[in-house]
């Protein structure tokens, strides 16, 4: 049976785990889409294992693999062929219903295109993710205003995103992705609508909060700024791993 004892964070170990112990671990992964022509394999056979508390880059090409490798590894999408674990759950073996609640508490996403809810307030947009894990009013509360001034946007807690720039939008979203206090963060090009130097403060942002909240960061990208600013780069080229910086 699945080991589902890690899910919730109170639930984790109050000792650290050894460092050996990666966040994420891939093994053959393999991810391929029928379509009229034929098979596209999208993935093949990765085998990667990623340590705690760092900044990963993911580089390539549109259509590397990129957003798949993402996709399976945050439990959205499910492979071909190979596993993945993340947290010590093996998510690509556990039956959807009960990865809801996994995906909720151990990891955030950040997405290109923000994703904020128009209607809602910066406060009101973070608040989300702690409203489906019914959080205590208070704490939810608390939080909202710990992530929003850790991500400095403590004074635009009522402004709703229409009030907001590019930038401040991804730091919501940002802020929003870390309420539950995930173990891995996942971002598919965060940077990709914002100009260089509010994209780079984005990244900059992120390793700030890989040292205050613990969390890793995986982040897809091609821009080589941002790319300078990783721990650690894994390329990827037609579904396959074509350089690693960790290897």
């Amino acid at each position: 049976m699945t080991d589902l004892r890690y899910a919730r964070p109170e639930q984790r170990p109050a000792t650290p785990e050894p460092v050996a112990i990666p966040i994420v671990e891939t093994r053959e992964l393999s991810r391929d889409y029928e379509m009229p022509g034929g098979a596209v394999h999208a993935l093949a056979d990765i085998n990667l294992r990623i340590g705690r508390g760092q900044l990963v880059a993911l580089r390539g090409r549109s259509g590397s693999g990129k957003t798949t490798f993402l996709s399976l590894i945050g439990a959205l999408d499910r492979p071909t062929h190979g596993s993945v674990s993340v947290d010590g759950l093996a998510v690509s073996e556990v039956p959807e219903g009960k990865l809801i609640d996994f995906r909720r508490r151990n990891i955030g996403f950040v997405f290109q295109a923000f994703g904020l809810m128009p209607i809602l307030s910066a406060a009101e947009n973070v608040e989300v993710p702690l409203r489906l894990v019914r959080a205590e009013p208070r704490e939810r509360d608390r939080r909202v205003r710990e992530l929003l001034e850790l991500v400095g946007l403590g004074d635009r807690i009522n402004h709703r995103p229409h009030e907001l720039s590019g930038g401040e939008q991804q730091r919501v979203a940002v802020a929003r992705a870390l309420a539950n206090r995930p173990s891995l963060l996942l971002a598919d090009e965060p940077t990709g609508q914002l100009d260089s130097q509010t994209g780079r403060a984005i990244m900059v942002l992120l390793q700030h909060l890989i040292k205050t909240e613990g969390v890793t960061a995986i982040v897809a990208t091609h821009d080589p700024t941002l790319i300078d600013l990783a721990d650690r780069v894994i390329e990827l080229g037609d579904g396959r791993v074509v350089s690693d910086s960790g290897a």
